[in-house]
């Protein structure tokens, strides 16, 4: 053999001081597995060197636990020849339990960064992809917004009164177009260590990062344990034989086609004590979409190079907290692993998992400590998909005195005994997978009731880009129906709705009302603290109230449309002897004395 050949090894560089001490290198290249591997470097041993299936992957694991900041030299041996290459390890920039992840004083706000903005120096076109094109007329397609443009408009969210952004995966999505299709969500990885092109750097992500936090902004990057891209270098050359579930389907062969197995979307499977192998095989080692392989989480080489990964990102870019794709899809007890070992590194970070089934029950055991599993996910935070789905049905219906309207809503939050931590659940009323709240219309109504009871109730709120501005949509015909471009965003836009003057009066009555909310929100402990009652709806009336420190708020909603009348001696408990209270939208007062009369749709919040 003339030659060593090694094309590449990740992590990219490590980090020293960390709280275990092991560190996987996966090495890749022709050949390589064969290879010997000596390292020179102070406080550094080599634990193991596995080969698995491919001659092209080799994986080194080092001990580094003696070991400080500086270049250590790996040496491979083929035959004769030698190849040296020296590899970085780096001090943190903080120690773990200094990153602080996101919490219920917080609002996330959710945007897809290709349908958001676009900075001044965007290419249209980057050289070395796979054949793609940028047509915002195709919802499907590229649309070219790019983290410059997400920079260039932070005050914005300031002045929304946001205090958390949560983007959509940045990371490579190399995969061509299909015609009309193309993978701008983000949800198609084919490089775990570099952000996409089209999107920026690595350097332009860890400046979005430093220049959010410099303006009192957090930034939460959404990761995909479940499955990468099918352009990922490990689909054209599997490290082993068991790296993806499924992988028959890989070997092609005339019965390719029949080998393919995709999950059958039934996550009850996953915690139902009498599912069957088949049910549940099929959940979870099924693939997710035919363009999107599930990787194997069992196989401990593939589920430490995840791990390693999101601690990656931490160390580097100083993220303020995840967003886990597809969370009880990948094998249970290899995500509790993960989050274990997160918690063990970064004891105050926040991780949030989607767990899309709308029963209480069955989100709560996903959440760390949970009594309802046997198995602890070390999860901190789950997402509220319960919520989502009453307030979405209650939004059409007249709120009666049995089951219907926010009789929903307050039949799913009577179970949050279900849950550890109910602060550590993140509530939602719509997101990129999911039809705009306001659907093809502009209930505005409907939209402050949902939004009302989001911002007031004890949950972490998650707001979806554009519905401060009314921005609508149904996904039936498409997802990117639902995932359109905030208007102001791109060069050429007719309406620029980053500013007032580009807004409509109806936009900016939405904007208005939104953002006194949400700064009125902004460190008050009364909402992130404040002990939690709700009244059953009672003649069409729907109230919950926070109490803490001597200080009161209610949430008051008319759920008819009809003039309703609050009978406030109903809620003497809350009210006690006070006689007036103040808006919080407009800063009026409001007389306690006397009955309340509620417009149709009303929603009231104030406090005293």
């Amino acid at each position: 053999m003339n030659a060593v050949n090694i094309d590449r090894i990740e992590p990219t560089n490590w980090f020293v001081g960390m709280n275990n001490p092991s560190l996987q290198l996966m090495v890749y290249g022709k050949g390589i597995r064969s290879a010997n591997v000596m390292v020179k470097y102070p406080g550094v041993k080599v634990d193991s060197i596995v080969r698995l299936d491919s001659p092209d992957y080799l994986f080194l694991y080092l001990n580094i636990k003696d070991a400080r900041a500086g270049h250590l030299m790996l040496n491979f041996t083929q035959g004769k020849t030698t190849k040296r290459i020296s590899y970085q390890l780096k001090d943190r920039e903080m120690a773990g339990d200094r990153h602080l992840g996101f919490t219920n004083a917080d609002v996330l706000y959710m945007l897809m960064p290709d349908r958001f903005a676009q900075g001044p120096h965007h290419k249209s076109h980057i050289s070395g992809m796979n054949t793609y094109r940028e047509d915002r007329s195709q919802p499907s397609l590229r649309h070219g917004g790019d983290l410059e443009g997400i920079i260039n408009h932070l005050d914005y969210f300031k002045q929304l009164g946001v205090t958390a952004l949560w983007l959509t995966p940045v990371l490579e999505n190399n995969s061509p177009d299909d015609h009309a299709f193309s993978t701008y969500h983000g949800y198609a990885t084919t490089d775990y260590y570099h952000v996409d092109p089209r999107f920026g750097t690595n350097e332009e992500y860890k400046q979005l990062v430093r220049a959010a936090h410099e303006k009192g902004l957090k930034v939460v990057m959404d990761m995909i344990f479940n499955h990468c891209g099918f352009e990922h270098p490990w689909v054209k050359d599997m490290p082993s034989k068991d790296w993806f579930n499924s992988p028959e389907w890989l070997a092609g062969g005339k019965d390719a086609k029949n080998k393919y197995k995709q999950t059958s979307y039934k996550l009850t499977t996953v915690l139902d004590p009498y599912a069957s192998k088949i049910d549940k095989n099929e959940t979870v080692n099924g693939w997710f979409v035919p363009t999107m392989p599930d990787l194997n989480q069992r196989n401990p080489h593939v589920m430490r190079y995840l791990i390693q990964n999101s601690e990656w990102w931490i160390e580097t870019v100083d993220i303020d907290g995840i967003r886990m794709d597809t969370y009880p899809y990948a094998d249970r007890k290899a995500m509790s692993g993960w989050m274990k070992t997160l918690t063990e590194e970064y004891p105050n970070f926040n991780v949030v998992g989607e767990t899309w089934v709308t029963e209480p029950a069955y989100t709560a055991a996903w959440q760390k400590d949970s009594k309802l599993s046997k198995i602890n996910s070390y999860l901190p935070t789950v997402m509220d998909f319960s919520l989502y789905d009453k307030i979405n049905k209650a939004k059409s219906e007249e709120t009666d005195n049995s089951e219907k309207g926010l009789n929903r809503v307050y039949n799913s939050l009577c179970y949050d005994y279900l849950y550890e931590n109910p602060s550590s659940v993140m509530a939602f009323i719509e997101n990129h997978d999911t039809n705009r709240f306001l659907g093809n219309g502009e209930d505005t109504l409907a939209l402050k009731q949902a939004l009302g009871l989001l911002l007031t109730i004890d949950r972490i709120p998650q707001l979806y880009y554009g519905t401060e501005v009314l921005m609508n949509g149904t996904k039936e015909v498409t997802d990117g129906n639902v995932r359109k471009d905030f208007p102001g965003g791109f060069p050429g836009d007719k309406q620029d709705c980053f500013t007032r003057e580009g807004r409509s009066k109806a936009q900016n009555s939405m904007f208005d009302w939104l953002s006194k909310l949400l700064h009125w929100r902004q460190g008050n402990e009364l909402i992130t603290k404040g002990k939690q009652t709700q009244f059953c709806p009672y003649n069409g009336v729907y109230v919950v109230a926070r109490q803490y420190d001597g200080k009161t708020s209610m949430t008051i909603l008319n759920g008819t449309s009809k003039t309703a009348i609050m009978d406030v001696k109903r809620y003497a408990e809350i009210i006690g002897s006070h006689v007036a209270a103040k808006d919080v939208i407009t800063g009026h007062g409001v007389s306690l004395e006397r009955n309340l009369h509620l417009t149709p749709r009303q929603t009231l919040i104030v406090e005293f």
